[in-house]
């Protein structure tokens, strides 16, 4: 299905869709608060970006040199080509440690890589720990936000998938009461778990650690409570030094939440006696994405979300329409990479007004990009004969000036004197749901030449 019929299914709930525009801007708000208070904010960016585009650009090296330190600290690393390959070694090494019960905390790779339902049919239960993680899984949904994995229910439809799925009584969407009962059985469930499953945000060539950001310490109960704990990262989470850090965690929380930091900054660098630790490097396409000159950037992405939170098309489509584990804009240039003609329709999801390149705390060039892949895509992907039609005629209006004034006086003309229903006739798509303003008299081209020949 593509984006646009994804997106006028979401959009049949005129209310949701007013409630999930203005929860999301609500975040976007708090982000510009939070950056504004920052001196030297657009500094921090540029070393933010910078930092992380020296990291593509020896990140064989930065590998090897994170490899080592971390097998020295006692952490066993794993390498994956891919999903595939990731799954399998997650369950290989649950299964040589006999674990059945794993805890995970938020993970956009192992939603990437489909693990959840990998090992369920493999006998291993999992549970995400993250609040609006776990609400999406009790739903059997995949999250519609990277930050905000729940963004698109409303509380008290959490009440009635509670009521459901956890036995609370009715509560007419009381935010402390579910959160309450959400900790009490996220509790014994770290409690029994064999094994903790974690993503890992920013990891350190030079120790060898890792850091993880929560805001509700679920990474931390899991890693610290189960004798085995699983670190899953893509390849591009790797910042050279330990004094880069400070860049990038001042720049992740502010954009994605406006937060001054995540409430836990937890680091990892070695097991705890009696305990194993294991990480996993995962490829699945970045390599691919990597020899990408125009796309190469789109990998400095920390994963803040603040490219969702302000971009117009997503506020009011909803990340589910996207069909994809990263959804937005920045998931629209990472998943045509993957799969050019599944995803041909989200480079078109947007209104390329740049906002999320003017947030993005790495600026990345997102628009651009997307602009790029429309490029590609219309060479590669079969258009609609209606759509290519129609952009031939509107090219050679637009190359001849004489031609555009006709055609400009016409739609003038038509504004001001046709009826609704004959402008808004079926051809015209976005008359479904909205008019079109009352032509003017004049074009500004005629209102000019008039000024200057009044003067």
């Amino acid at each position: 299905m593509t984006h646009s019929k994804a997106a006028a299914i979401f959009n049949q709930n005129e209310k949701k869709v007013n409630w999930h525009d203005k929860a999301l801007w609500f975040v976007r708000h708090k982000r510009d608060l939070s950056v504004h208070a920052v001196k030297g904010w657009e500094e921090l960016r540029t070393l933010g970006s910078q930092i992380k585009a020296n990291v593509l650009s020896n990140l064989d090296e930065y590998l090897i040199q994170f490899e080592a330190n971390a097998n020295k600290n006692g952490i066993e690393v794993h390498w994956a080509n891919d999903g595939d390959e990731h799954n399998r070694i997650v369950h290989k090494i649950l299964k040589n440690h006999k674990a059945t019960k794993v805890v995970k905390s938020k993970s956009m790779l192992t939603e990437e890589c489909h693990l959840n339902p990998y090992l369920e049919k493999n006998g291993i239960e999992v549970i995400d720990t993250d609040l609006g993680e776990r609400i999406v899984q009790l739903a059997k949904e995949p999250p519609s936000h990277i930050v905000l994995p729940a963004i698109h229910k409303t509380k008290e439809e959490v009440d009635e998938l509670f009521q459901e799925h956890l036995g609370t009584i009715p509560c007419d969407g009381d935010p402390q009461y579910l959160t309450l009962e959400a900790r009490k059985h996220l509790r014994q469930k770290f409690i029994e778990a064999d094994a903790a499953l974690t993503g890992v945000n920013f990891a350190i060539a030079e120790t060898g650690g890792f850091v993880v950001c929560t805001n509700e310490g679920n990474a931390d109960m899991g890693a610290h409570l189960a004798p085995i704990h699983i670190a899953c990262m893509g390849i591009e989470k790797l910042i050279p030094q330990q004094k880069h850090l400070g860049v990038f965690l001042r720049l992740l929380a502010r954009s994605a939440t406006g937060q001054p930091i995540t409430t836990y900054s937890s680091h990892f660098k070695r097991p705890r006696a009696g305990t194993k630790m294991h990480i996993i490097i995962v490829d699945n396409g970045r390599s691919e994405q990597l020899s990408r000159p125009d796309f190469r950037s789109s990998l400095h992405c920390i994963r803040c979300g603040a490219c969702m939170n302000t971009c117009p098309i997503y506020r009011r489509s909803g990340g589910h329409s996207y069909d994809a584990t990263i959804p937005g804009p920045i998931g629209s240039i990472l998943s045509p990479g993957k799969d050019l003609k599944k995803y041909s329709s989200l480079p078109f999801a947007s209104t390329l007004c740049g906002s999320c390149s003017d947030v993005c705390p790495v600026k990345i060039d997102i628009h651009k990009q997307l602009y790029k892949w429309r490029q590609i895509i219309s060479k590669e992907i079969p258009q609609p004969k209606l759509k290519k039609a129609s952009m031939k005629i509107m090219g050679n209006v637009f190359a001849h000036p004489k031609k555009f004034e006709i055609v400009g006086k016409m739609a003038r003309w038509s504004l001001r004197n046709l009826p609704k229903s004959v402008i808004n006739s079926k051809p015209n798509i976005w008359g479904k749901h909205r008019d079109l303003p009352t032509g003017p008299i004049e074009s500004f081209e005629e209102w000019y030449k008039k000024r200057n020949k009044d003067e």
